[in-house]
């Protein structure tokens, strides 16, 4: 039994080398152009993975439990985002030609959009931490877990009868057309750089940056390391431990907002089950790069982008397998890394 892991590991990887090999030097299926969009889109979703999978690492690293409703904060943060957008674009604007708000200040509207999910999705994740957690903070871990389930499936139900089943096309302003962007000439093909993209990733990457900043170098950051380190010291060293976890919570949200609204700027579709397949490929993305870690959850999810969007057409499988691929990903970290890339980080007392 001692050798099946290892032995396990040597036969996959020899597979993977020999279908690379197979796509990439015998037959040569793609060109560079094809290759330049798939990694385009992996750092696009990526970058929203690890927003998400941000989330779950650091309330993982407070209160050791995966919170599985995590997918469904980020959702309700899409339809605020949807609803936002759609409002500003029945408010008129007297012009020549007339035109509505969405399109007279689209940096506005989009600031505001963003302002109104992030919001909506931090008092989601504040109620979420006070109803279904806290009264289960001393309770065995297994406890919480099949609460947070639970919150999932309640809040999947919840905006199903609150918004219907049915899929919401969210209206970009002019300036973030989806489909249009820069034009680059690879191999003589046209590749384009969308413009929702490029804004989703650097958005994403300065809120991960933002938040790395907040955790290493605010006194929010310490009493939340603190917390997560050893919760009975912090509280008699002063720290409020309860408002701690709160703000993390509501930290959590604002992020899975933040990636709800992208999200439905760049794919423009939201509907009451869209959070759920991003929030399990972002705990993928966080156990990938070692669960509690925060630049482990950057690096997994950025990570998991790229394999979900390119590891189909190096492995000549079919490009719908790449759900597939990716929880593949996290039975074959469970099994030979636990710890993730970076390494899981744990507050254990030593002895």
């Amino acid at each position: 039994m001692k050798l099946l892991r290892p032995i396990l590991g040597v036969v996959v990887s020899l597979y993977i080398v020999f279908r690379l090999y197979q796509v990439l030097v015998v037959h040569q299926e793609y060109g560079a152009d094809t290759w330049t969009r798939l990694l385009i889109s992996g750092l696009i979703i990526g970058g929203v993975y690890s927003l998400i999978a941000i989330g779950y690492t650091l309330v993982y690293g407070i209160l050791f439990m995966i919170n599985f409703a995590h997918g469904e904060v980020m959702m309700f943060g899409a339809y605020a985002g949807l609803y936002s957008f759609w409002a500003f674009k029945i408010i008129p604007i007297a012009g020549d030609p007339p035109t509505n708000f969405l399109n007279a200040y689209p940096i506005l509207a989009i600031i505001l959009a963003f302002l109104i999910g992030m919001t909506v999705s931090a008092t989601m994740g504040f109620f979420l931490e006070k109803i279904a957690y806290r009264p289960l903070r001393k309770a065995p871990r297994l406890v919480p877990l099949i609460s947070a389930i639970g919150a999932s499936i309640f809040l999947q139900n919840a905006a199903m009868l609150l918004f219907s089943p049915q899929l919401r096309d969210v209206t970009n302003p002019d300036i973030l057309r989806r489909g249009a962007g820069w034009t680059i000439v690879i191999n003589g093909s046209n590749v384009i750089l969308p413009y929702t993209g490029v804004f989703t990733f650097i958005l994403s990457i300065l809120l991960l940056v933002g938040l790395y900043i907040l955790v290493r170098k605010s006194k929010l950051g310490r009493a939340m390391r603190a917390t997560a380190l050893d919760k009975k010291t912090a509280a008699l060293m002063g720290v409020d431990v309860d408002s701690t976890i709160s703000r993390t919570f509501i930290i959590s949200g604002a992020l899975a907002g933040a990636a709800g609204v992208m999200w439905g700027i760049h794919n423009g579709l939201v509907y009451y089950f869209v959070g759920f397949i991003p929030g399990i490929k972002a705990f993928t993305a966080a156990v990938l790069g070692g669960i509690g870690n925060l630049p482990g959850a950057m690096v997994g999810g950025l990570l998991l982008g790229i394999v979900e969007s390119m590891g189909p057409a190096a492995l000549g499988i079919d490009f719908q397998l790449k759900d597939v691929l990716s929880f593949l990903i996290l039975i074959f970290v469970l099994t030979f890394r636990p710890s993730g890339l970076l390494g899981e980080v744990l507050s254990e007392e030593k002895v």
